[in-house]
């Protein structure tokens, strides 16, 4: 297949790129890459590394998905698919014109292009559609997003639905995902990775108080890249949980990597300054992910944890301390 991976430096995005570039596929990654800009919240604007994509073989463009360029030798190149992870992902970002530019309205352009071509659409959608709406969460229930970012994504979700009788394309909610792959997220990558440097610096990990109740769908990025691949010969166009299924608290997350990496820092808390914008408990429904793309998660997460652990103490003498 030649396959093009929008955000393709990115956690997820480079995670897609080089699986199918091991499968031997002409694979096409565009990403802006990170610079020194950042939002007016402190975080970077750009999480694309080039050290995300060491050991990929196939093309690399560095392009903005909001440039007509950059649209241009996406279509050039002439997809059989597009995996769209390009986007502004964090949660906490204020610039709502920024992100609406960026995750709604350049996925118009994508339909476009996936139109013209006959090519598969599969894009990265997100679990804030859901806001603070009880568990399990289900695709169509209750989706309330409470901050723009999953007010982008929702749209987004919306106008896909639009084309679900004209073309193949999937829209993926992911939860909470954690795995290689994602250090360069800076302050968002996943509590797994950040309990753990904590640790292996000698520090207890920081918790938000009532961690314990505070409850997440964590699912390992090797499942989220089963899911995607499975999208490719879906039966019918859809937007799909991925995820476990399940709800684990943080305070399961600190206990497991203490037990993984041999410690016993207990647990520090500190108050939620993002209480107005918190999701509190979230446990995806994916028994349609189930039944209509044959999908189960092959990680728990102790077993995510334990497959993680090794790349969780190469980025913190490598890369922390490197």
């Amino acid at each position: 297949m030649r396959i093009v991976v929008t955000g393709g430096a990115g956690f997820i995005g480079s995670n897609l790129a080089k699986h199918f570039d091991k499968k031997g596929d002409e694979v096409l990654v565009i990403d802006i890459f990170r610079n020194s800009d950042r939002f007016s919240n402190g975080n970077l604007k750009s999480f694309g590394h080039y050290k995300n994509l060491l050991g990929f073989e196939g093309e690399i463009l560095e392009g903005d998905i909001n440039d007509k360029a950059t649209l241009k030798k996406i279509k050039k190149f002439r997809p059989d698919t597009i995996f769209h992870q390009a986007a502004i992902s964090d949660t906490t970002v204020s610039e709502q014109d920024l992100l609406i530019r960026t995750n709604l309205n350049s996925f118009s352009h994508l339909i476009e292009i996936a139109k013209d071509l006959n090519s598969k659409l599969i894009y990265a959608s997100s679990a804030a559609t859901y806001g603070n709406a009880k568990s399990p969460q289900t695709v169509g229930e209750c989706e309330s997003p409470r901050n723009v970012y999953g007010f982008s994504k929702l749209m987004m979700d919306k106008l896909a639905f639009k084309f679900f009788k004209k073309l193949h394309i999937i829209g993926f909610r992911y939860f909470n995902v954690y795995g290689s792959g994602e250090y360069f997220k800076d302050k968002t990558a996943s509590m797994v990775l950040q309990f753990g440097l904590q640790i292996l610096s000698g520090k207890a990990p920081k918790l938000f108080e009532g961690s314990d109740k505070i409850k997440r769908d964590f699912v390992y990025i090797k499942d989220i890249v089963l899911g995607n691949e499975l999208a490719l010969n879906a039966k019918k166009s859809g937007i799909y949980n991925l995820a476990t299924g399940k709800a684990r608290s943080f305070q399961n997350i600190a206990d497991i990597l203490q037990r993984e990496l041999g410690t016993n820092l207990g647990s520090e808390y500190i108050k939620n300054p993002f209480v107005k914008q918190y999701q509190f408990h979230t446990q995806a429904n994916i028994l349609d992910t189930k039944t209509d793309l044959g999908y189960e998660p092959k990680f728990s997460l102790e077993d995510g944890i334990k497959d993680y652990i090794s790349e969780i103490n190469r980025i913190y003498e490598s890369e922390v301390n490197g």
